[in-house]
């Protein structure tokens, strides 16, 4: 079952809406589905809140930065005694095109700054990964420019149609029947 689950983006309003705050984004959108208010912790390193679905579930936007993630992410489940396989990650990901969201247990950061920096916190990358697509960038622009620039309004509808898409499938990621939120998300 899932204990935690933390939104990886970039705090501030420069980087509202750019696509690297996905993670961020499905957090707003969960925490206002269950009328949560998150709250900045400076223990945690960052926003936090928890939500009844069965069971209590720690909520966490990191406010680290990407680069640094792992070290909201490690404090929040020392204090609680969360292992890495009770842990939902929700983030960007590259390799799917706006509009698609996956779910993937275990596994490499992908290049992803903020997944290395959680796998190095938890010295383990055993944790479930909500992974919401935003594209590549196409011709020369740089992965950095891309990923730190807000998408077009035609991409952001498709995000945020995948988030959507996602919490419908929350309940069945939180009762720890991944399969089931496979082979619904992944079709």
């Amino acid at each position: 079952m899932v204990k935690l689950i933390v939104g990886l983006g970039n705090p501030g309003p420069a980087y509202d809406r750019t696509r690297h705050n996905a993670g961020f984004w499905f957090m707003g959108r969960l925490a206002a589905a269950h009328a949560c208010v998150l709250r900045e912790e400076s223990r945690f390193h960052g926003r936090v809140g928890t939500i009844k679905v069965a069971e209590p579930v720690h909520l966490l936007e990191p406010l680290t930065f990407m680069n640094r993630s792992g070290l909201a992410v490690a404090a929040i489940a020392k204090f609680y005694k969360i292992a890495p396989e009770h842990i939902l990650v929700v983030h960007d990901e590259l390799d799917f095109g706006p509009g698609l969201v996956r779910v993937k247990r275990d596994g490499g950061h992908g290049g992803h700054n903020g997944l290395r920096d959680i796998m190095a916190q938890l010295g383990s990358g055993g944790f479930l990964r909500l992974r919401i697509g935003i594209g590549r960038p196409v011709g020369s622009m740089a992965v950095a420019d891309y990923v730190l620039a807000a998408p077009s309004s035609v991409d952001r509808q498709a995000i945020f149609g995948a988030i959507d898409k996602a919490l419908d499938c929350l309940p069945e990621l939180l009762a720890g029947n991944v399969e089931q939120a496979m082979n619904r998300l992944h079709v």
